[in-house]
């Protein structure tokens, strides 16, 4: 398995993976600068922090899940590599366990960056207006578990959309899925039943009401470690992509 995944990493070093990886947190911390050099008054580190999660989890992250999927399955789908990969003396199933699971840690350096570079362009920010020194203290614990809540509850939409991008050979469909959804998403952010939309549960992890949270995260991170598995196991299965 570790010669697997260390294949996938190489073939991620060699793709557009890392440019999309660094850019989009570093939009999040652009807009966090230019919106903090605007400011007249100070404002508590909560505000700036939650702020940039929020962001990421309401839209960069969909639609960042939406490429780096589409990315990581063009890989195979492109050069026909399918066949090659199938024949090796290997279960399939641990081709596309690889698949997931660097997927799944790009979505956590992603995430574990936006918070990163939020403090540095609020840093930077405060050294050209030092008079926007943030107010309050900066819990970092506090906004590592929240954004550590929003990756668990989002691994159900990474696996619909892994699932969809390797599953067809055109990029068309998971490119359909993902902005088709992020667009519901967006539209509909204040139903009630959004809990159970798989696109906006990694923005509930901000939900003030305890039930909205747990659920999300419950049916976020169970439900999608499940589909998965699933994932993994049908498409093994398949002679023909």
């Amino acid at each position: 398995m570790f010669a697997v995944l260390s294949v996938e990493i190489r073939k991620l070093n060699r793709s557009l993976a890392v440019l999309l990886a660094v850019a989009a947190p570093s939009l999040i911390a652009i807009f966090t600068f230019f919106n903090l050099l605007r400011g007249k008054a100070p404002q508590p580190w909560e505000m700036w922090m939650v702020s940039a999660i929020g962001i990421w989890s309401f839209f960069m992250l969909p639609m960042s899940v939406t490429a780096l999927t589409a990315l990581v399955a063009h890989m195979e789908h492109g050069p026909k590599s399918w066949d090659h990969l199938r024949s090796l003396p290997l279960p399939r199933w641990r081709l596309y366990a690889a698949k997931a699971i660097v997927v799944l840690a790009v979505v956590a350096v992603m995430s574990g960056a936006t918070l990163v570079l939020t403090w540095g362009a609020v840093t930077l920010g405060t050294t050209i207006k030092p008079n926007l020194m943030p107010k309050g203290p900066l819990e970092v614990g506090v906004y590592a578990a929240t954004m550590g809540k929003v990756f668990l509850a989002a691994i159900l939409m990474v696996a619909i959309q892994l699932w969809t991008a390797l599953r067809f050979a055109s990029f068309v469909p998971a490119l359909v899925v993902g902005i088709g959804e992020t667009f519901f998403s967006v539209v509909a952010t204040s139903a009630r039943a959004g809990v159970f939309f798989p696109w906006q549960m990694p923005v509930n992890m901000l939900a003030t009401d305890t039930w909205r949270l747990n659920t999300a995260l419950g049916l976020g991170c169970g439900l999608g470690l499940v589909v998965l598995v699933l994932a993994v196991v049908r498409l093994a299965r398949r002679e023909v992509l």
